[in-house]
């Protein structure tokens, strides 16, 4: 940008040039005064003050920072509450996350489990590995095109991140690996609605832990199968699956074809103890004995008005468990109750609840998510039980969540404490976005409500994560930070995210 021209001054010292001091020339009575060849590009020093670093004065210069600055937050797209434009695409931004990859089935998998393994637990060594199982929803006319789907992906590695000129390339190297996907397929003749793992400890140490999964259906049934040696064979060579291993050990039917999507397996019972419940509001409670076989309670739990949505064992209590419905009431039971009916009932949502949490790290708090867009957080200490020795069903008693937020304007559709961390929550919702959250950020009278200047996002929320159709989503329990989500359009989006980035609350980017 060219200088101003500088106004006359009356000095008699030649302009600064090259770093030397202007020196005061030689009076002579010969030569008169003559004109500085240096002189157009002179400025005062207040004139050099007023017009600042780029010619312009200060407090100007300010302002317009200022108003941009302003037109940029004016214009901050927020996946779920604004909508792409035609030929628009969201894409990562890959300096807010740790590690991201992606993988598409044939079908959609709306459902999923992580495994647990035996590489340690608390790591954070790149290239990762996970270990998970998943159910697949093919389409109409197509149903025995179904798979239960045992997988592990490994060589999952890190994203690349700017690095410092010392730090050791071996060790970058070492981080760097193609992925890759590993996966037995066992055959379902129905859609999968709800899947999840559950592994007994092993008798010794020379055996591997026994791994099952239930899975419910579309047609009412649920399935257990013993996916042990499926899990072997990825990391045994020359171990094979035989047809006879990749059929189910047993076929459930309590629910007399009636379909659910509540389905949840005890932490406190090594055996295996498990939970279903279905779309008549009916909860069965159905045990693993010693010998293998599944003794089913034939009378179930009843006192939802509406089909059941999510249940959760307790983590501390093994004779206890919760339950969310369509009918907007979360219900809290006890499995040594005579009437089978719930011991604590609580009008959550004027809508459907459709998903609950119970965080492993604090006993008393319980997540729910609602079909409004709606979660919450509930102090189950201030829940009132029912009148002791009473046969029926409590009232539904009124209850005030702890936090609530809004944040989500479409249905909840997946929510999970974080297994380390008791203040960090995981959503997933209908508006293609699996979002973090960190309920230990409080603020002060003086703080605004809303985070970095932009309306409606709560300076509670972490991340951000666009993912179309998102379903579910599960933190990994040996790898901290580390979220694995699926969706409508295919399994899924492992998605690592470094909650020391938390601050950037966007991902995405037109």
């Amino acid at each position: 940008m060219g200088k101003r021209p500088a106004e006359p001054v009356g000095t008699e010292y030649d302009a600064l040039k090259s770093g030397n001091r202007p020196a005061k020339p030689e009076e002579s009575d010969e030569i008169g005064e003559f004109e500085d060849e240096y002189e157009d590009e002179f400025e005062s020093e207040d004139e050099i003050l007023e017009a600042g670093v780029d010619g312009r004065p200060d407090e100007e210069r300010e302002t317009e920072e200022q108003n941009d600055s302003m037109e940029v937050d004016q214009k901050t797209f927020i996946p779920g509450r604004h909508r792409l434009a035609a030929g628009e695409t969201l894409t990562p931004d890959p300096t807010t996350y740790e590690m991201l990859h992606t993988l598409t089935a044939t079908w959609p998998c709306l459902s999923f489990d992580i495994i647990r393994d035996n590489l340690g637990d608390e790591r954070s060594v790149y290239p990762a590995t996970i270990y998970a199982v998943a159910g697949t929803q093919a389409e109409s006319g197509r149903e025995r095109e179904n798979e239960l789907m045992v997988m592990k992906l490994s060589g999952l590695s890190r994203m690349e991140q700017i690095r410092d000129d010392d730090e050791d390339s071996d060790d970058n190297d070492s981080e760097d690996s193609d992925p890759i996907l590993e996966s037995k397929s066992i055959p379902l003749s129905s859609t999968t609605n709800r899947i999840r793992a559950h592994q007994s400890p092993p008798l010794n140490s020379s055996v591997p832990p026994v791994t099952l999964t239930a899975t419910m259906t579309e047609t009412g049934q649920v399935l257990i199968h013993d996916i042990t040696p499926h899990l072997t064979s990825f990391d045994t060579p020359g171990t094979t699956v035989s047809q006879q291993q990749s059929k189910a050990i047993s076929t459930l039917r309590m629910h007399r074809g009636v379909e659910g999507y509540a389905v949840d397996w005890s932490p406190l019972l090594p055996q295996g103890k498990l939970l279903t419940g279905d779309n008549a509001g009916k909860i069965f409670a159905t045990t693993r004995t010693e010998g293998g076989s599944w003794a089913i309670d034939d009378r179930p739990f009843t006192g939802h008005e509406s089909s059941v949505e999510d249940i959760q064992w307790s983590p501390v209590e093994r004779n206890v468990f919760a339950s969310a419905s369509s009918d907007g009431t979360v219900k809290i039971w006890d499995l040594r109750s005579k009437t089978h009916k719930p011991a604590v009932s609580v009008q959550a949502s004027k809508v459907d609840v459709n998903v609950i949490s119970w965080s492993h790290q604090t006993s008393h708090l319980l997540a729910t998510g609602a079909d409004d867009g709606t979660w919450a957080v509930w102090d189950l200490r201030s829940w009132k039980p029912s009148v002791a020795g009473s046969s029926s069903p409590p009232a539904d008693a009124t209850s005030t969540p702890v936090a609530s937020f809004n944040f989500h304007k479409e249905q909840i559709t997946s929510i999970e404490w974080h297994p380390q961390e008791d203040s960090i929550v995981a959503v997933a919702a209908g508006d293609n976005t699996l979002t973090l959250w960190d309920l230990a950020v409080e603020l002060d009278d003086e703080e605004s409500k809303d985070t970095a200047g932009v309306e409606g996002v709560p300076p509670q929320l972490l991340f951000v994560h666009y993912t179309e159709m998102v379903k579910e989503a599960h933190w990994h329990p040996q790898i901290p930070g580390v979220v694995m989500a699926t969706g409508g359009l295919g399994f899924g989006h492992v998605t690592p995210f470094s909650l020391s980035n938390g601050s950037a609350f966007l991902t995405g980017a037109l």
